[in-house]
C-alpha cells in the first residue's frame, strides 16, 4: 500500500514537473512595438538613466534645503580630574593676634590699643573657597539657524532647475538610442527569418532537382558532371542557411540582453516584415518631413549646458555679495557653578563680507565668462552640424530607397533568369554551369536585396532618431 502510494506521488510530481517545465520553456511571441515597450522598461541603461533623473530630484531638494530652517543638537560630557578653588581673603578685628603667614597673608596685619590698655587686633582671615569648574557635567547645546541672504543659493536654486532639464533631456536620449537599437535587431531579425525561409525553399527545389538528375544520370542521359554541380550549388545554399541561423542565434541573445531578458527566454517575432509598398510610402514620408531642430535631443542638450555655463558665471560673481544668516542657541548644563555667566539664550546675525582676495575672484570671473564664450560657441557649431546632418541623413534614406528599388527588380529578374534556366535545364537545353551561374546570380541578388531593405531601415532609424518623432510617446 505504502509503494502505490509513493509512486502515485512521484506520477503526480511528474506531471506538475512537466507542466511546469513546458511552462517555463513557452516560446513568447513580440511585436515591435511590445519589444520596444520592454526595453524602456527594462534595459539597464535605461534603468540607470531613470536612477540619474532621481538623483537630479534629489538634488533640487538638497539645494532648495540649504536656505530653509536648519535645527543641531550637541552635547557634551566633560570630567575634571583637579577642580579649580579660588577664594577671596577678608579681614577681621580681634582680641587675638594671629601670626603672619608670608605664603597665604594670613595673619595681623595692624593693633589698636584702646583707652582701657586692651589690644584688638587686624586680622586677614582666609575666604570661603569657590569651585570653578564642575568634576562631572553635561551639556546640551541647540541651535538654529537661518540663511537671510545669499547670492551663491539664489543662483544654484536656478541652476537646479537647469540640470534637472538636463538629466531629462539625457533620459531622452538613452530612451532614443535604445530604441534604435532595438528596431534595428528586430529589423535584422525579420529578414534573416525571411532570408532563411526563401533558402529553404530554394534547397527543397534543388534538391528535388537533384533526384531528378541523379535518377537521369544513372539511366545515361547526363554526365556525373551535372550531378556534382548541382550538388555544389545545394551545398552552398546549406553553408548559407548555417551562417543565417548562426547570425540568428546571436541575433536573439542580442535583443534579449536588450529587452533585459534572461538568457533562458524563448522569443518569436510576432510581425511580419513591412510590406513594399509600406516600406516605400513611410520612407518617402519621412524625407518629406521638414527638420525642427528644436525637437532634437542633442540641440536641447547643447543648449541646457549654454544654459549651465551663464548660470556658472552669475555664481561667480556672487561671491562679491554679503552672505547674512541669522541663528538662535540655547543650552543646558546638568550641573554648573556658583559663578555662572555663560548666557542660556542667544540670537545673533552673523554677516560674512568679502573685501580682499588679491583679484582670485576677478579670476575665476574671468575663466567662467571665457568658458561661456565656448558653451556659445559649441552651441552654434552644433546648430549648423545638425542642419547638415539633418540634409545628409534625407539623401541618405532617398539613396537607400532608390538601391532597395533597384535591388529587388534585380532580385525579381534573376529569380526569373533561374527558374527558366532550371527548365531549359530539365530538358536538356542548358548545361550545368549555366545553372550553376544563374543560381549564384540569384543568391547574390537575394542577399544585396535583403541588405539594401537593412539598409534602408536603418538609414530611417538614424532620421527618425534626428527628428525625435516619437518624443512624445517616449516620455509617456
Amino acid at each position: 500500500m505504502f509503494i502505490k502510494k509513493k509512486q502515485m506521488l512521484l506520477l503526480v510530481a511528474m506531471i506538475l514537473g512537466g507542466t511546469l517545465l513546458s511552462f517555463a520553456q513557452e516560446t513568447e511571441k513580440l511585436s515591435l512595438e511590445k519589444c520596444i515597450k520592454m526595453a524602456l522598461e527594462n534595459n539597464t541603461n535605461i534603468i540607470n538613466s531613470k536612477i540619474d533623473l532621481k538623483i537630479a530630484q534629489k538634488k533640487i531638494w538638497e539645494t532648495t534645503a540649504m536656505g530653509l530652517p536648519h535645527v543641531d543638537v550637541k552635547s557634551s560630557y566633560q570630567h575634571l580630574f583637579s577642580v579649580p578653588v579660588l577664594s577671596f581673603p577678608g579681614t577681621q578685628l580681634s582680641k587675638t593676634r594671629v601670626p603672619m603667614d608670608p605664603a597665604t597673608g594670613i595673619g595681623t596685619t595692624s593693633e589698636i590699643q584702646l583707652s582701657t590698655g586692651e589690644n584688638i587686633y587686624m586680622n586677614n582671615v582666609a575666604g570661603t573657597p569657590i569651585a570653578l569648574g564642575i568634576k562631572d557635567n553635561i551639556t546640551a547645546d541647540l541651535t538654529v539657524s537661518q540663511l537671510i541672504f545669499s547670492g551663491s543659493y539664489i543662483v544654484g536654486l536656478q541652476a537646479t532647475k537647469v540640470y534637472y532639464n538636463f538629466s531629462k533631456q539625457s533620459d531622452e536620449k538613452t530612451k532614443l538610442d535604445v530604441v534604435e537599437t532595438v528596431v534595428n535587431t528586430y529589423h535584422m531579425l525579420q529578414l534573416a527569418e525571411e532570408s532563411r525561409k526563401i533558402l529553404a525553399q530554394n534547397l527543397e527545389n534543388i534538391n528535388k532537382t537533384l533526384s531528378e538528375i541523379t535518377e537521369m544520370n544513372k539511366q545515361g542521359f547526363l554526365e556525373k558532371t551535372d550531378v556534382d554541380q548541382l550538388e555544389v550549388t545545394a551545398n552552398n545554399v546549406r553553408n548559407m542557411m548555417n551562417q543565417i541561423d548562426s547570425n540568428l542565434d546571436l541575433g536573439y541573445r542580442l535583443l534579449k540582453i536588450q529587452l533585459g531578458l534572461q538568457e533562458s527566454a524563448k522569443l518569436e517575432l510576432a510581425d511580419e516584415m513591412e510590406s513594399n509598398d509600406t516600406l516605400v510610402k513611410t520612407s518617402m514620408q519621412l524625407t518629406a518631413e521638414q527638420f525642427n531642430i528644436n525637437r532634437n535631443v542633442d540641440y536641447q542638450l547643447i543648449q541646457s549646458a549654454e544654459k549651465i555655463a551663464k548660470l556658472d558665471l552669475s555664481l561667480s560673481k556672487m561671491v562679491f555679495l554679503p552672505t547674512i544668516s541669522g541663528f538662535y542657541n540655547h543650552n543646558e548644563q546638568l550641573n554648573s557653578t556658583s559663578f555662572n555667566f555663560s548666557p542660556r539664550d542667544l540670537v545673533g546675525i552673523n554677516l560674512t563680507l568679502p573685501i580682499f582676495s588679491s583679484g582670485e575672484r576677478l579670476a575665476v570671473v574671468a575663466q567662467k565668462r571665457m568658458s561661456l564664450e565656448k558653451a556659445q560657441n559649441t552651441s552654434k557649431y552644433v546648430s549648423s552640424s545638425l542642419q547638415m546632418q539633418a540634409s545628409q541623413y534625407q539623401t541618405d534614406v532617398k539613396l537607400k530607397l532608390e538601391r532597395y528599388l533597384n535591388q529587388k527588380k534585380s532580385k525579381e529578374l534573376s529569380d526569373d533568369i533561374y527558374q527558366r534556366t532550371m527548365e531549359k535545364y530539365k530538358q536538356g537545353i542548358s548545361s550545368s554551369m549555366d545553372l550553376m551561374t544563374s543560381q549564384n546570380q540569384y543568391l547574390t541578388n537575394l542577399t544585396n536585396y535583403y541588405q539594401s531593405i537593412y539598409d534602408l531601415q536603418g538609414a530611417r532609424s538614424k532620421l527618425e532618431k534626428m527628428y525625435n518623432i516619437n518624443q512624445d510617446s517616449l516620455n509617456k
